[in-house]
């Protein structure tokens, strides 16, 4: 690893080194970003992905600059798929000792047309309109982001404990909320309610897993530009921000959207036992300041 990949993290915990990281979603922009921080950080690093070759593209890289990584295909909402990588990964790197569920998304049939219900959109046939919602869609993105947490959960958790039941040094799982677990957003209200169970699920799951030793918290990104919504944020023919993006510009007091590598450092903050081996059960909001801003 060189001088120049060390200095672009905000920090190295040593006590990574060595261990064994495993990330869903990771051939996405903001998984695949934090996937890199861990293994820089000198974790061996699992990057799960429904698509097999996103997630070798980014481990293939990973390995070109020094640092040792595995591209695995799973569903994480397929426990025999979700078993099949644990395997592997443990006959390859070792045992999970870090999880971060980052897999999860939205889908249109979760989506409405409007930000508001207005007299006569009901005659509207072009709209869909709160009565319109799909629940074939409502359940895609339920099952998506907070079973798509819980059964990685399930798989990964078991290889952080040893037979007698307490867990590995450095045990720790990272969920991937969002700020619409705080407070919705407008148009999307599959996508905020599984957010929020996916929240909920952190905390009740800290209590839980406490007397093993093993530490869940959560990281709840604002507005990061990814390849899943940058069709919602900016027009296509002109490269200029939307009415929405501008909203969220707007009521996000630092006026930008976040970097991925933004992201890196909490993540890493969060995966450290020597950092923050007392925080466990919280949701931390990396969001420019959204969270905190009232509009006026």
């Amino acid at each position: 690893m060189s001088a120049a990949q060390q200095n672009a993290l905000p920090f190295l915990p040593a006590d990574l080194a060595g261990q064994v990281a495993v990330v869903t979603g990771a051939g996405g922009v903001l998984c695949s970003e934090l996937a890199g921080a861990l293994a820089r950080a000198g974790m061996k690093v699992a990057l799960l992905d429904l698509d097999p070759a996103a997630a070798e593209a980014v481990a293939a890289r990973l390995r070109e600059a020094g640092c040792e990584a595995m591209g695995i295909g799973a569903d994480v909402l397929q426990r025999d798929s979700l078993e099949h990588a644990a395997a592997q990964i443990a006959a390859t790197l070792g045992p999970c000792t870090l999880l971060l569920n980052g897999a999860g998304g939205n889908h249109p049939k979760g989506t409405t047309s409007k930000e508001w219900l207005e007299p006569g959109d009901l005659a509207d046939a072009s709209l869909t309109s709160f009565f319109d919602l799909d629940p074939a869609g409502i359940s895609f993105v339920f099952n998506l982001n907070f079973l798509g947490t819980l059964l990685p959960t399930q798989v990964f958790a078991r290889q952080m404990l040893l037979p007698d039941g307490r867990a590995r040094a450095g045990a720790s799982i990272i969920n991937v909320s969002s700020m619409n677990a705080f407070c919705p957003l407008t148009k999307i209200p599959a996508y905020s309610a599984a957010k929020a169970a996916v929240s909920n699920f952190t905390q009740w799951l800290a209590v839980h897993f406490c007397k093993t030793g093993i530490r869940v918290n959560a990281i709840a990104p604002g507005f990061f530009l990814t390849a899943q919504n940058h069709k919602l944020l900016f027009d296509e023919a002109t490269g200029d921000p939307t009415a929405r993006a501008g909203k969220i510009l707007a009521h996000t007091p630092m006026g930008r959207f976040g970097e991925a590598t933004e992201l890196a450092g909490t993540t890493l903050w969060l995966a450290s036992p020597a950092a923050s081996g007392f925080v466990n059960g919280v949701v931390i909001p990396v969001d420019g300041g959204f969270a905190a801003y009232a509009g006026v």
